[in-house]
């Protein structure tokens, strides 16, 4: 099985809010996350061409960020994944037409805040940070926001992680528009060529 094949079974059990496919995590992206209102759930699909070379540089990406995290894999990769993960992250296994739960994601105690303000842009950050009356952060740079919420008291993980996820989710009309107009400009550029290399010529 392939990427595209697991994400056509793994897409309806994401029930309620959305998912968003390659969302940029720390120095990887997430192949599928899912984020609701109470949760962000991150999902990395491993089908059969691929390797777990990647699992010890994204495991920590996702640990940091995401409620929940799960690898869903196909039987080749079952044994070898069991051993380089803990406890808490779930393992699904995909096979032709079907997934199968062989353990549940167990809720992440690791999640820190940096690495959850670091899902949004920038100016989203200080947007957030400036509500709730924190001055002075709307000239810092990235990275000296970062280490300010490493540090500081006054941002609670559940409030940060409540903006971000609402962020997240408000920005779907505007993947969708986007996944949209990609479309388009694809069909329009198929069309040049057709005209250019029409059938059998």
């Amino acid at each position: 099985m392939n990427d595209p094949e697991i994400r056509t079974l793994l897409y309806p059990m994401l029930q309620g809010g959305v998912y968003v496919d390659e969302l940029p995590t720390g120095t990887t992206r997430a192949d599928v996350v899912h984020i609701t209102e109470q949760f962000m759930h991150g999902y990395e699909l491993k089908g059969d061409q691929d390797t777990l070379q990647r699992v010890a540089r994204q495991l920590p990406c996702y640990a940091g960020c995401y409620d929940f995290v799960t690898f869903v894999v196909t039987e080749k990769h079952l044994p070898k994944l069991l051993t380089q993960v803990p406890e808490w992250v779930g393992v699904v296994v995909a096979s032709p037409g079907n997934l199968h739960l062989h353990r549940p994601a167990l809720y992440n105690a690791t999640v820190e805040r940096p690495a959850v303000a670091s899902l949004l842009r920038v100016e989203e950050i200080k947007q957030y940070l400036l509500a709730r009356g924190l001055p002075g952060v709307s000239t810092l740079r990235r990275r000296d926001i970062l280490s300010f919420l490493r540090t500081t008291r006054l941002v609670p993980l559940s409030d940060l992680a409540h903006y971000v996820r609402r962020q997240l989710m408000g920005r779907m009309d505007e993947r969708l528009l986007m996944r949209a107009e990609r479309k388009a400009e694809r069909e329009r550029l198929a069309r040049i060529r057709r005209k250019k290399h029409p059938a059998g010529n």
